[in-house]
């Protein structure tokens, strides 16, 4: 996927000006590339559009104008996008209770070790993470993933860690979005 460039990132005022339009565009996007798995995991596929929405937001809320700022947040961004053949994804967990999501999030330690795409073949392929997402005792209730497909688009989604084995098939729309993603 081809990244977000400098020369599409609005000023905050310009951007905000055209956030509502903008917006309703990008939740759509973000409607097709969301998947639910195991009831307390969401996955969200991400492609320029989603980053470059990240982007704007970011420097819409804190209000940034130097451009050595603007720069870093689109490189940072930027990292959440697949490579060549590759499909980048932000996990959330989603569990309301403090207690029990802290729990969770110290058994769950090496969960991003556990979750993987379903290709067509039946193969599953891993996830590729950085370490520094997790914690000596417990993990962040947000990881990012990128997934070597070798610009196949998967079947299906899923997690089998020993506290959580879930797997959520691809809806066809996810499906399709995700190959045009991938075509680029």
């Amino acid at each position: 996927m081809k990244p977000v460039t400098r020369d599409q990132v609005l000023d905050y005022v310009t951007y905000e000006e055209q956030r509502e339009a903008f917006r309703a565009g990008i939740l759509e996007a973000k409607r097709v590339r969301r998947v639910h798995v195991g009831g307390v995991l969401t996955f969200l596929f991400e492609n320029p559009d989603t980053v470059r929405y990240q982007i704007q937001e970011m420097i819409r809320t804190e209000r940034i104008v130097k451009e050595a700022d603007i720069r870093h947040e689109i490189d940072t961004y930027n990292e959440l996008l697949g490579g060549p053949g590759e499909l980048g994804l932000t996990l959330l967990i989603e569990i309301d209770d403090p207690d029990e999501r802290r729990t969770k999030l110290e058994r769950w330690l090496r969960l991003p070790e556990h979750v993987y795409v379903r290709m067509e073949d039946g193969a599953k392929v891993r996830a590729r993470f950085d370490e520094r997402q997790i914690g000596e005792t417990r993990l962040s209730s947000v990881q990012y993933f990128k997934f070597d497909v070798r610009g196949a688009v998967p079947l299906a989604i899923g997690v089998d860690h020993p506290d959580l084995v879930a797997e959520t098939r691809l809806e066809p729309a996810t499906r399709a979005a995700l190959y045009a993603d991938l075509a680029g």
